[in-house]
Order: structure tokens, then sequence, then C-alpha cells
């Protein structure tokens, strides 16, 4: 039996549902691919090599970018927002949407994203750089491509869809953030659907690889699928990646009058701010934001089943998050913790929505995915129900919790359950 949550005392029309799942991945891009791979432990990370910087590691996207676009919507647009065109595009056909009878008026697109623009004003560099920076060859695409609401607004014109869209700049809790502004929003009747969720281009930008570098925050291996590695002993940084995934969320009311498929329901969240350092997270604020996602969905730690957690391979980052979840989950026996960035990356403002994806299904199978590259367990992260390098069955899982944080000491928490 479900565990009752708070949302159980509110009208159809106030209690919000998945009904829709599109993605892109460094391992597959469609949602029975991506899971897939998951529980085949199989990494999406490759060799990659950019201008200026060189050979690196990095998790790639390999979609077909001509299914929803022409040739010249690619060369007009951005990466960012291609990658969310094709998410949003196979989330609207996923939700079984009469899409041709949908009130383009009342759709929202709410998309998380790390940062924008920072590709496209590169490469105008690179170009000019050999017109001796001659601006006035400098693309007149620039400023609609570089706006900080271009991964939506490209999604919107590309879909025909007039209703409000914009994006939510949150670091790397991102991906959270956008499903929960798309459920605000529902329940405050802006929309009677929500694309929802995030999307990152991060890969495409050298200054990215650069700067983690100088941290000493970027992985390096001799081999790809194992360069991330949260929790083991010898991780050494992140692996850039780029991805997207956007939901379909609608009103309870709204989906079972239309016999929608529910993959979940949210039925918690919370959104806090560490307030003390630009990069390095606080245990404590993130171990307040899990709670406060907690108890406004109305539930105990041990009502949890699966807490996919956000760590990112980072020495102190991983570490920090382990005692945060000590604080919420450190007396509690069935829950079970786990990765995907170990697999596909961080795929920056994706990479909460992403995540969230890749456990949803353990609802109909009951299967935890793993966390992979775990060789050596660091002492520090050696949490109660983690789950390291096999898959694990659990008698029924009810409740998911998602985690995502990001620099400025933003955090996420979102909670969904089976329906």
């Amino acid at each position: 039996m479900i565990a009752p949550s708070r949302v159980d005392s509110l009208p159809d029309s106030q209690r919000i549902v998945i009904t829709g799942i599109g993605l892109t991945s460094p391992n597959g891009n469609d949602w029975p691919t991506y899971r897939q791979a998951l529980l085949e432990k199989q990494s999406g990370v490759k060799p990659y090599e950019i201008r200026y910087f060189g050979a690196t590691l990095a998790g790639v996207c390999d979609f077909d970018s001509l299914r929803y676009q022409s040739k010249k919507e690619i060369r007009r647009g951005t990466r960012a927002g291609s990658i969310g065109i094709y998410a949003a595009s196979e989330a609207v056909r996923h939700s079984g949407l009469d899409w041709d009878r949908v009130e383009r008026s009342r759709v929202g697109i709410y998309i998380g994203v790390t940062e924008h623009g920072n590709v496209e004003t590169e490469n105008e560099i690179y170009q000019i750089k050999g017109f001796d920076y001659d601006t006035s060859v400098w693309s007149h695409h620039h400023n609609p491509r570089t706006v900080a609401n271009n991964p939506a607004g490209e999604i919107a014109l590309n879909m025909g869809i007039t209703g409000p869209h914009y994006t939510i700049g949150a670091a790397c809790a991102a991906g959270n953030a956008g499903l929960i502004q798309g459920a605000q929003m529902l329940r405050l009747d802006e929309c009677d659907v929500a694309l929802a969720g995030g999307t990152s281009e991060s890969i495409h930008t050298f200054g990215i690889f650069a700067s983690f570098n100088s941290q000493n925050a970027l992985a390096s291996h001799d081999d790809p699928s194992k360069a991330s590695r949260p929790f083991d002993r010898d991780r050494n940084g992140i692996v850039v990646a780029e991805g997207s995934c956007i939901y379909v969320l609608e009103r309870f009311s709204d989906a079972k009058r239309r016999g929608a498929e529910i993959y979940g329901e949210l039925v918690g969240y919370a959104i806090n701010t560490d307030a003390t350092d630009f990069v390095l997270p606080n245990p404590q604020r993130q171990a307040e934001c899990v709670a406060l996602a907690l108890r406004r969905a109305g539930l105990e730690a041990d009502d949890i089943d699966i807490v996919s957690t956000h760590a990112t391979g980072t020495s102190s980052g991983d570490a920090q998050e382990c005692l945060a979840l000590r604080q919420v989950f450190g007396n509690c026996k069935s829950v079970r913790i786990n990765n995907t960035k170990s697999f596909i990356g961080h795929a920056m403002g994706a990479a909460g929505a992403l995540e969230l994806a890749g456990n949803l299904p353990s609802f109909t199978d009951g299967v935890v995915h793993p966390t992979i590259n775990v060789d050596h367990l660091d002492p520090e992260c050696d949490l109660p129900g983690l789950v390291t390098n096999e898959p694990v069955e659990m008698a029924g899982v009810d409740y998911i919790l998602n985690n995502s944080f990001g620099m400025l000491g933003i955090n996420s928490v979102v909670i969904i359950r089976r329906v």
C-alpha cells in the first residue's frame, strides 16, 4: 500500500502528473533505450575534442536533429534549441495528446538551463577572427540565439505554441526547477499542458572545459567509460555532457478525462540557497532542502524508496552531499540510493530531469539502476542503501526523491509518486 501524501487531500485539478517523457542523452535517444542502457551498465562518455582546449572526454548526443527541424532551422538556431525541440516533440508524441486539437495558447514551456549563449558567442568570435575581428561580419542571428529565453523560445516557434514560454536559469538545479515551475503554472491555471524539464549544450563551449580544468575538477581516465565515477575513492572530476529531458505535465483531472497513461505524480518539491560560496556546497542547506520537500509532501524519510543523487564526481561535492543525505536518511532501512551521472556525465541544466527519467521506470519494474565505476568506495561516501555496480530489485517502488544542486548554492529537490 502506498503511503499517503499531502496531495491526497487536494482536488484532482490541483494534482500534477507526468503523462509524457521525451529525451536525448549520451546513451539513448528515447526513454526505453536510455533506461535499458542504465540497467545494462552502458556508459555514454566518449573521447571528444574541442578547439583551443583540445582532447578531453564528454557525454555526446547523437539524436536525429532532422526529425523535427529542417536544415535551415538548424543553421539559424542553436544546439540547445535543437536538443530541446527534439525532446519536447518526443514528449508530446509519447503523451498521446491529440496535438492537432490542443489549444496552443494554453500550452506553457518551462525549460531549465545552466547557461545559454556561451557557445554562440565563442563561435562568432572564432569566425570574426578570420576577418581581423571585423564586426560587420557578425551574424544577425546572434541576438535571438543568445537571449536567455532562447531554448524555450525555439521550442515555441517550432511547435506553434503561443502560451507562456521562458527558461529557468538555475545552474545545475535547473532540470528540477523546470518541473517545479511547470507544476506551479498548472496549479495557477496559467496553462493546461506544461512542457517542463531541462536542456544543455554545454559541451560545445571550450570555456566550460577550461574552467573546470583550472579548478582541477575535470575528469580524466584512460577508459572514457570509467571517467565519471561519483563516490569512488579515485574520482577526479566532472565529465561534461549535453542532453535534454522534457516532460508533459498535466492536471490529474485532465489526464484522467482523456484516459492518459500516467508515469508519476509530483507530490513534493523544494528550492533553497546555501548563501555561503560560489562553488562549494553546503551540506546543511542541502539537507534542509530535502527535509522541506518531504515536509511539503507530508512524507517521512522512510517513505522514500529511491534517492537519485546529484553527485558529480568531485571530491568535495560528493562527500558534502553524502553528509546531507546521512542527516535525512541515515536511519532508513529500506531506501536505495543511486547516481546517473556515472553513466552519462553531467548534463548541467538537463541533469536533474534526465536523472529522474532514468529512475521513473522503477515504479513498474521494481529495479534500481546502479551507480557504475565504484571500484573503491570512498569511506566518506559509504551511504546505507547505496546501489553500486549492479542493479538491485525491490519488492516495490512508490516514491522517488530526486536531488539536483548547482553553483552559487542553489538546491532543488522533487518527489514523484507512483500512480
